[in-house]
């Protein structure tokens, strides 16, 4: 047993070279099932690394054309395309769906070559994406597919059409509250409460998502504004992610324990096993916008 891990570990050191320390600005990239789940799960933290001159793309590995009580297929499929569009401008990020079929996702070589050439043309250096337990297929399948790319996007004669990365990223996972078969660690943690409102303005481009589809599958649609310009106020209070002991901790970790306190809105990640293995240093260089107060 010890030779076989002695063995994974040169394996990973071979494919996993040091993170390059140039002042070129790093390249993040985040995949999401859906058009409207990077947004969430990571969209205060892009926006941060986007004010600071970073790179930053949104992929949606599903076209959404399910996501909808009313509407469907290609029809449903171009107005949350539209949506991820103008959520991408308010973010200030790149955004791009896939044309998988939502509801349909099922972690084939196709769609991993997809995933792996995504990750490969955008040059990544930070990739972001679900951890693959989920109540939805499509989420749990996309960390899947990503998980599955972590090791190939360094490999030449895999979706050789597109050239390898010379590099492999760091991959980490969004934040979920599910326990099994092992809970969310939130080794990185960042402050986003001065971009929330921002973060909350581009959610709102999600019509088809935040006003209608979540609060019709979640009993609550009665809840929501008539009122168009009261609406970005709700979704402020509905779009809240509560912070946990766990997150407040790393937080302290990054920010420091008095600074950690008054923090009102974070997004935090788990370090992937797989690719790159960064140390505290790495952490703080390839997320800059923690800083020890």
């Amino acid at each position: 047993m010890k030779i076989i891990v002695s063995v994974l570990v040169l394996l990973t050191a071979a494919f996993s070279p040091a993170i390059s320390q140039s002042n070129t600005p790093l390249r993040v990239i985040m995949l999401g099932a859906h058009p409207d789940d990077c947004d969430q799960d990571g969209g205060g933290t892009a926006i941060l690394f986007a004010k600071m001159g970073y790179a930053v793309k949104f992929v949606a590995v599903t076209n959404g054309d399910a996501g909808h009580q009313s509407q469907g297929g290609g029809v449903l499929a171009a107005r949350r395309l539209a949506e991820a569009k103008e959520a991408g401008k308010r973010f200030g990020v790149t955004y791009e769906v896939l044309g998988n079929h939502d509801g349909e996702l099922l972690p084939t070589l196709d769609v991993r070559l997809q995933v792996i050439r995504k990750i490969r043309e955008w040059n990544a250096d930070i990739v972001i994406a679900p951890r693959p337990n989920d109540y939805h297929p499509d989420h749990r399948y996309t960390g899947v597919l990503v998980q599955d790319a972590a090791y190939m996007v360094a490999v030449p004669n895999v979706a050789s059409d597109t050239p390898p990365l010379k590099k492999n990223p760091v991959f980490l996972y969004f934040q979920d509250f599910f326990q099994r078969p092992n809970p969310f660690r939130p080794d990185v943690a960042v402050d986003i409460s001065e971009v929330f409102p921002q973060k909350i303005h581009a959610l709102d481009a999600h019509v088809s998502q935040v006003y209608e589809w979540l609060p019709w599958i979640g009993g609550f649609l009665s809840e929501v504004p008539q009122d168009v310009s009261k609406r970005e106020q709700w979704l402020m209070g509905n779009r809240t992610v509560r912070i946990t002991p766990e997150v407040r901790s790393s937080l302290e970790k990054w920010y420091g324990k008095a600074y950690a306190a008054q923090v009102k809105h974070a997004e935090a990640f788990e370090i992937c096993e797989y690719g790159t293995q960064p140390s505290e240093a790495d952490i703080r260089r390839l997320f800059p916008m923690i800083v020890a107060k």
